[in-house]
């Protein structure tokens, strides 16, 4: 009988256990800071209904603001850009949905897809501009910043005299694009609860027997869709592939034909998508808007991401990672509300658990990978 050769080991692959795969994932240090932030409430504010329905619809809600524009910046960071102009595209996209729709008497939904279309095209030049004139994209994004800022500011004195808009409530009443963004689901649901006692119900004035949480609001609901998405684009899909690839080392991905200029454009479309997104709940839900909205969103959006494990040099991140860095930010900022504690401590608070994630995923990272 013929003799077979025993398959030989390519000592190019090194095997990693599971273990090990656990620990290199990015998502480690905002597991880790999400399970010590609820702890340290837990134990400080337990009592102060911090975890009522009421309460954590409250939390719920900001964790939900910060992941919408999240999950944008940490595609972006894993292809190795930033986009500081996210704030500001925040406020310039609710002041022309409020200025197209009050002012100028549009209806709703045409405001809202005109202001989608400015905005993902402002995005679309943003990176173009980066890829052609080879500034770092840190540069060109700043100085959208304050070019977004003050035409959002020269457009609402100029058209109203206030840089604060009203009535997009009153203009916005039956309109069926604006419920998708400022409507909620499940009130049926929570009504039923309300009815059964499982949930706190107002007992006098105009809304007696109505639930104190009477349904999912629609900005929590885009935010679940975005992180489903942009997960799913992420680790199932070629693009992103071409995402990790395109951040990783540009290159390289060149010469293996990945098309790293179209992926870093689409990627700064994407994000002004979500700053718009985030922008239209917000008009939606207060029914009006301002020019100083969206202020230093930017870098709440990149610091949940940096909490989430992505890298500032690009190429590893994780929309997991980003999420769950964004719930401790909304945990944290509505936490210290509860515990009583000096709201200014927050950014400390946060500036400690963005360190130690930091620090955590860094120092994990080189010790499973050998790393210097």
């Amino acid at each position: 009988m013929p003799q077979t050769t025993p398959p030989t080991t390519d000592e190019r692959v090194k095997e990693i256990s599971g273990f090990r795969k656990a620990l290199i994932r990015p998502e480690l240090g905002s597991i880790c800071g999400v399970i010590l932030v609820f702890v340290f409430f837990f134990l400080t504010a337990r009592d102060s209904g911090m975890f009522s329905p009421a309460g954590v619809m409250n939390w719920s809600i900001v964790s939900a603001q910060f992941i919408i524009i999240a999950v944008g910046a940490c595609l972006l960071m894993i292809a190795g850009e930033f986009d500081l102009s996210v704030g500001s595209m925040i406020g310039f996209s609710g002041m022309s949905i409020a200025l197209l729709s009050v002012s100028f008497g549009w209806p709703v939904w045409l405001a809202i897809i005109v202001t989608f279309v400015l905005c993902v095209a402002i995005g679309a030049f943003n990176g173009w501009l980066v890829i052609k004139t080879g500034l770092p994209s840190f540069i060109v994004t700043l100085a959208f910043l304050f070019i977004l800022r003050g035409l959002t500011i020269f457009a609402a004195i100029a058209t109203t005299r206030k840089t604060i808009i009203g009535g997009v409530r009153e203009v916005a009443e039956g309109d069926w694009l604006a419920a998708i963004f400022g409507g909620k689901v499940l009130t049926g649901l929570f009504q039923w609860m309300g009815d059964q006692g499982w949930i706190e119900t107002f007992v006098r004035g105009t809304r007696e027997g109505q639930p104190v949480v009477d349904g999912i609001p629609m900005l929590m609901v885009w935010a679940l869709i975005l992180v489903i998405f942009g997960h799913w684009l992420l680790t199932k899909t070629k693009f992103g592939n071409w995402i990790f690839a395109a951040g990783g080392d540009a290159q390289a991905a060149r010469y293996v034909g990945v098309p790293v200029n179209r992926v870093k454009i689409m990627m700064f479309m994407f994000t002004a998508f979500c700053a718009c997104v985030f922008a239209t709940a917000q008009v939606m839900e207060f029914g009006s808007a301002g020019a100083d909205r969206g202020l230093l969103k930017e870098f709440e959006a990149i610091i949940s991401v940096v909490i989430g494990g992505a890298l500032l040099t690009g190429g590893y991140g994780s929309v997991i990672g980003a999420a769950l860095g964004a719930i401790v930010f909304g945990v944290v900022q509505q936490g210290l509300f509860f515990a009583g504690v000096e709201s200014s401590l927050f950014r400390v608070f946060l500036g400690v658990i963005l360190l130690l994630a930091v620090i955590l995923n860094t120092y994990i990272r080189r010790m499973i990978t050998g790393e210097k």
